[in-house]
């Protein structure tokens, strides 16, 4: 079964819950029935980007212009550093952790287009793997299929090479499911629960109906995420390298969150791999385990 298909001349990623055959529910547990070598990932998808927003170093008169400029400096730059690190990376998978948003699933199109990787959304898996959204939303989290196939998904991921994965909110709330996780490389992209909440609101990121299945007020998704972050901000804290939106922006100068640019973000992740490769090479050669 493909998730790559050709589409007027090009390629396009379809829905990454292609991988996994839709089981029937019979309570528990869940059962993903096709291996991973069901998916096709012979061919590199067309991937969408969010366009960074690049300071200006010049006055309001010419700022359209060094905007564009510095975007296709920025661009340059992480296909560079992308290029110089994926000899050492050998083809690992990248995780990426916490709370579901656009500026995660964007970061994680970006970095798999600049690593030459294939872009997954584990939420999407899971969903479809259990029979679709609909019934997604009548199952609690705390169902022990449900867990037993949000870990069968993770198994399937982390036994292959070359992804990207956006993994979901809940990836990190088992010790098995760290284990996966480790089979790659795992990084935490802390985004501000403020940001996401209202991107929850303005439909510009889709929790998954399990997480948050009455939207309510902001003051209300809001709390709902925050019980979520609070849950599980032990297991992101695992990570093998942490990514603060805060941080970032503090760093860039800038006053407003959304001013950092994908490519920002891509090129400081790939900065942080870059440290963990040398790490890992440096434990080698001193003959022992990374």
């Amino acid at each position: 079964m493909e998730i790559i298909r050709a589409c007027g001349g090009g390629f396009h990623c379809c829905n990454a819950f292609n991988l996994l055959h839709p089981i029937s529910i019979s309570h528990p547990p869940f059962r993903v029935s096709a291996p991973a070598t069901d998916l096709n990932l012979s061919m590199k998808p067309k991937l969408h980007r969010r366009k960074s927003t690049a300071r200006s170093l010049l006055g309001d008169r010419n700022s359209d212009f060094a905007a564009k400029g510095s975007n296709a400096d920025l661009s340059l730059s992480v296909k560079k550093m992308a290029s110089d690190i994926s000899v050492d990376m050998k083809g690992t998978s990248v995780f990426l952790l916490g709370m579901n948003s656009s500026i995660k699933s964007n970061l994680g199109m970006l970095l798999a287009d600049a690593l030459r990787y294939h872009y997954i959304d584990s939420d999407s898996v899971v969903e479809e793997s259990i029979g679709g959204k609909t019934v997604a939303t009548s199952i609690p989290q705390s169902d022990e299929g449900f867990q037993e196939a949000e870990t069968e998904v993770l198994r399937q991921l982390s036994s292959m090479g070359r992804l990207v994965v956006s993994a979901g909110n809940g990836a990190v709330r088992s010790a098995t499911n760290l284990g996966l996780l480790r089979h790659g490389i795992s990084v935490w992209i802390d985004v501000p629960l403020k940001l996401v909440a209202r991107e929850v609101m303005e439909d510009k990121v889709q929790m998954p109906a399990f997480e948050i299945p009455i939207a309510g007020s902001y003051s209300e998704v809001l709390a709902q995420l925050t019980g979520i972050y609070e849950e599980r901000q032990g297991g992101y804290a695992t990570a093998d390298t942490t990514i603060s939106l805060l941080k970032v922006a503090s760093r860039l100068g800038y006053d407003n969150l959304e001013s950092v640019g994908t490519e920002e973000l891509c090129l400081e992740v790939l900065k942080e791999i870059s440290k963990l490769m040398r790490v890992k090479k440096m434990m080698e050669d001193a003959g022992r385990p990374f």
